[in-house]
């Protein structure tokens, strides 16, 4: 990346960090449907298990980002670690759709440590000139680890034993991690504690519009990567097998978009912030049109995977962007709070579309659904265009 191996070294390790992370976090979103399989749970009580999640997020992200602006990135994402894989064993010992939403819930508050604490990582350890590619590659954790845990939880540990091994595994994993991430990795001191200044983020109009594509992304998001394995076995009939392989898929996909969109936006010869809005931009509108043509009746088996491939690609992969012109947008040391409005916008979204997706699956199809989240794409996408105009040279 540069002539000094440190910024490398520093990105491999706040990725691996990631991976890792997200293979706790979306362990819950792989395995819905083993949940409806062998827990009993309705379309409906699978996208009130994600809110749950979501919800367990959102409250901790402003205290998290808080933590990370007077402490430093370091104690947070050791911490954190830990935090993630206690609650993915907790998902896994649920017993029944009470017990599966606690743990749920507090998986999602330990996950809040992730963006936070990795964003501030990359601001303060890569160069500015190549920090679109290192926020595109940090964000190639979430993507991965997600892939990672589909074919974990999924596909590969229920053949070997119980339905919920893929759980415990995912939990010794983070463990030993979190063990040599607190050897290996020192990061940047913290600065003053203080209470986020929502005042000065919402006097930022370029960030509040970023924001309000963040919800509408956000709501793709989150249900897209909820509903994904259970539209492919409910609606397009393949095995759960296949299905969670679909959904790494389109893990892996999500990882390309996300380095892509940075390499794209880093060519751009104009401000960081807008040239990573430029490009946001249109992977939002790609997306878009993508989750509407999952709407449409009569699709092959074969044209739905690969459409489900490429929405990975764009609803997935814009998060990468969607920080990077975020952390361009404020000063350094606020980039905690920044980093937990953010979020927050993303997972209020996530808070309100699944169990709406999940009722017009079991009351309407799935294609009502899709339908419903193409809209939700082509709002943000508007809303980014406000961005591109806020952030002129």
């Amino acid at each position: 990346m540069t002539e000094d191996s440190r910024p490398t070294l520093h990105v491999a390790l706040v990725t691996g960090w990631q991976v890792v992370a997200s293979t706790c976090f979306y362990a819950l979103f792989a395995g819905t449907a083993l949940f409806r399989e062998y827990l009993g749970l309705s379309g409906f009580l699978v996208g009130v298990v994600v809110t749950a999640a979501t919800l367990g997020y959102t409250v901790a992200l402003f205290p998290v980002g808080a933590a990370v602006d007077g402490a430093g990135e370091r104690p947070v994402l050791i911490g954190g670690l830990v935090a993630l894989a206690g609650s993915v064993v907790g998902v896994g010992l649920a017993d029944g759709v009470l017990g599966l939403a606690i743990a749920a819930v507090c998986l999602g508050g330990a996950y809040a440590t992730a963006m936070p604490a990795t964003n501030r990582a990359i601001v303060t350890g890569v160069p500015e000139g190549v920090r679109g590619r290192a926020m595109g590659l940090k964000q190639v954790g979430v993507t991965a680890g997600s892939g990672l845990a589909a074919v974990l939880v999924v596909s590969v540990a229920p053949t070997l034993g119980p339905w919920n091994l893929g759980f415990f595994a995912a939990g010794a994993v983070a463990m030993v991690v979190a063990a040599g991430f607190a050897v290996g990795y020192h990061g940047a001191p913290g600065g003053e504690w203080r209470l986020p200044d929502l005042r000065g983020l919402r006097g930022n109009r370029a960030y509040v519009a970023l924001a309000a594509g963040g919800f509408f992304l956000g709501a793709a998001l989150f249900t897209t990567v909820g509903y994904t394995t259970l539209y492919l076995t409910d609606s397009v009939g393949v095995s759960v097998a296949v299905a969670g392989l679909g959904f790494a898929a389109m893990q892996v996909t999500g990882s390309t978009g996300r380095v892509v969109g940075g390499w794209l936006a880093d060519r751009l010869e104009t401000g960081e912030a807008r040239a990573n809005a430029t490009v946001l931009l249109g992977q939002a509108l790609l997306g878009a049109v993508l989750l509407a043509v999952l709407a449409v009746s009569g699709l092959s088996r074969p044209v739905v995977l690969a459409v489900v491939a490429l929405v990975g690609a764009t609803v997935l992969g814009f998060t990468g962007l969607y920080y990077a012109c975020m952390t361009a947008l404020v000063p350094t040391e606020e980039i905690g709070a920044a980093t937990a409005g953010g979020q927050t916008a993303l997972n209020a979204g996530a808070l309100l579309v699944p169990p709406a997706f999940g009722w017009l699956a079991d009351t309407t199809s799935y294609r009502a659904g899709w339908l419903l989240l193409a809209v939700a794409a082509l709002a943000g996408t508007a809303a980014f265009a406000v961005v591109v105009r806020q952030t002129r040279d």
